[in-house]
């Protein structure tokens, strides 16, 4: 069970370190508006983050058992999707750190409620296709035989979540003080190395599983 948390907390955060485009907006808006709001919009990111968890965990499983014959490939090209995604979270990375001046995202003159933050950076994270690509890239890759029961399928979806969360929260957070030195050029930069870290230590991991 212990083996499951842990690789549930390294792909829940795997994919939430990252501090893009949401993540400055996220920061901004607690900022502007109080550390409820941002409470509520970073457990928006992270409910999506807990849902696809949850489809690739119980939907990844059936189907590694069906293609048990090609799991040899699927695996190589598991760890494949992963490397990719680690690179594209650097190059990401770099970019804006290159950049001269990044605009940050467009926000709300009212401070929204609560209820309307979350919809709204849940409905935002939901249209990045990344997530669920990456998740269902990790269970394929290994978790979905590492975790067998539904017991433990159930604690890998709960550990991504919470790690997702507990970094969303941090953001929120951090608000103005934290948020402006994890947004800045330097802050974007360390964040993507280590997100990319992080995913390509899952992606050695896929293949030696």
């Amino acid at each position: 069970m212990t083996a499951v948390v842990i690789a549930g907390l390294l792909a829940g955060y795997g994919i939430a370190i990252p501090v893009g485009a949401i993540g400055a907006y996220l920061v901004g808006l607690t900022a502007r508006t109080s550390l409820r709001v941002g409470a509520a919009a970073a457990l928006g990111i992270a409910t999506v983050d807990g849902v696809y968890a949850l489809v690739a965990m119980f939907g990844g499983g059936p189907l590694a058992e069906v293609i048990a014959p090609v799991a040899g490939v699927l695996r190589w090209i598991a760890a494949g999707v992963l490397i990719a995604v680690a690179v594209r979270v650097l190059h990401s990375g770099l970019r804006r750190y290159r950049a001269s001046a990044a605009q940050a995202p467009p926000g709300q003159e009212d401070a929204p409620s609560p209820a309307r933050a979350y919809a709204a950076f849940l409905a935002m994270t939901l249209l990045n296709p990344t997530t669920i690509i990456y998740f269902v890239a990790v269970v394929l890759g290994g978790q979905a035989r590492v975790a067998d029961t539904w017991t433990e399928r159930s604690a890998f979806v709960t550990a991504a979540f919470v790690a997702s969360a507990s970094w969303q929260l941090l953001l929120a957070g951090g608000g103005s003080l934290l948020g402006r030195v994890l947004t800045g050029r330097r802050g974007q930069l360390g964040t993507a190395l280590l997100s990319g870290a992080v995913i390509a230590v899952l992606a050695v991991h896929t293949l030696w599983s």
